[in-house]
């Protein structure tokens, strides 16, 4: 067949068939209609806790809780995310009602533009991902196969929450185990460094060589209040990553204040251990210095604080340009984590999630007890990626009071 004729019966051909029906035209798309925030009744308490980075504040860990916003649309489609401000409503109100879900992309730009660090970095990651779950409900895909699947699953890191002694260490350590759990990371902030070390040798000993460690100083920042725990100095920082190397510790978090840029790749210079952090840096511009000056060996941007959906992705790409690991921090236990799962079954060069789990007292399940069909760690330790449409989970409609 002739050239010219092949293209002419090819292109009869294609003009004859018939598109997807979830090609929408421009008309046909959604409008966003309104955005409210939601408060999720609690189903019970499982105990007092402190955690290790905020020493002297205990509170109640509870089953449930917490607030999410719900975005709706003239079609009856609605996007969930974890909850805004209720502050900063009315003016996302006056950007995103009546327009398309998903020109996502711009309406992102134009809230960062507008509002971004001068407000709160929260809500744009919270409606960045509430537009996102309203664009995959729409296509009848789940967030991980529309962003291009690259696994189905991940395994899952116990992060511990309180500090603890040695030996109930090494006791949840060997539960965790029995449980299938692959990995577990714990709180250095014991004002001797030798009982850091101390527990990490009891844990180690008491799990062998085939469960993975990973710590965390938590020396960044505080939270909120001036943190009257212990404070490293660089001395400390390098004796601790010494010492934890010859343990076979997987990676140490989080050493020394936030941008002490210069200070943490002197660290990482000086020892062999796998240097982690950045869940408090905010935008992808901070995330290109900690890479250039050679800081953290693992990247851990965090959704509600990098910029949303959009930020973590970019983090996430100069990560894999650079070789570099990325394992987002915790993104909040609930709505946030998931939104955080379908974008790491996207990544190849990320290995973990991070799910808060420390039992008995505050489980992972009860933040995702506000989730009728909630992902569980299996018996293997992995975590499997949602498979309904959008972030793949529905709310329990029972528990939520509008703010």
């Amino acid at each position: 067949m002739q050239r010219r004729q092949f293209l002419s019966t090819f292109g009869a051909s294609l003009a004859s068939l018939t598109f997807p029906s979830f090609v929408l035209a421009q008309s046909d798309r959604p409008r966003i209609t309104d955005i409210r925030v939601y408060r999720m009744k609690t189903l019970g308490e499982t105990g007092v806790m402190e955690s290790a980075w905020a020493p002297g504040r205990p509170y109640m860990r509870r089953i449930g809780g917490g607030t999410v916003t719900e975005i709706t649309t003239d079609q009856g489609i609605t996007g969930i995310a974890p909850g805004m401000s209720p502050a900063g409503i009315n003016f996302m109100k006056q950007i995103l009602v009546g327009q398309d879900p998903f020109d996502n992309e711009a309406l992102g730009h134009r809230i960062r533009y507008t509002n971004g660090a001068a407000s709160n970095w929260r809500d744009v990651g919270c409606i960045e991902i509430a537009l996102w779950d309203i664009v995959g409900k729409v296509a009848g895909q789940p967030l991980y196969k529309l962003w291009g699947a690259q696994k189905d699953k991940v395994p899952a890191y116990a992060s511990m929450i309180q500090l603890s002694t040695p030996e109930e260490r090494a006791d949840t350590a060997v539960r965790l185990k029995e449980k299938g759990w692959q990995g577990m990371k714990i709180r250095l902030h014991h004002p001797e460094m030798e009982e850091d070390i101390r527990t990490v040798e009891l844990v180690r000993n008491a799990v062998g060589n085939d469960f993975t460690i990973m710590t965390d100083a938590n020396q960044a920042q505080s939270s909120g209040i001036w943190q009257p725990g212990i404070q490293w100095d660089y001395s400390r920082a390098l004796d601790t990553a010494r010492a934890l190397k010859e343990m076979n510790v997987y990676w140490l978090e989080e050493p020394l204040k936030r941008y002490d840029y210069d200070g943490l790749a002197e660290l990482n210079r000086a020892t062999d251990i796998t240097l982690a952090g950045g869940e408090n840096n905010q935008g992808v511009q901070e995330f290109l210095t900690i890479i250039e000056k050679s800081v953290y060996d693992i990247l851990q941007p965090e959704i509600l604080v990098t910029e949303g959906i959009q930020g973590l992705r970019a983090v996430a790409a100069l990560a894999l340009a650079h070789h570099k690991l990325v394992i987002p921090h915790h993104g909040g236990g609930q709505l946030g984590t998931i939104a955080q799962l379908h974008m790491i079954g996207t990544w190849p060069h990320c290995p973990w999630i991070e799910i808060m789990n420390d039992p008995p007292i505050s489980p992972y399940t009860n933040g995702f007890a506000i989730m009728e069909n909630p992902p569980e760690v299996d018996s293997e330790g992995f975590m499997a990626m949602p498979h309904e449409p959008g972030l793949g989970v529905r709310l329990n409609r029972e528990l939520m009071e509008e703010i």
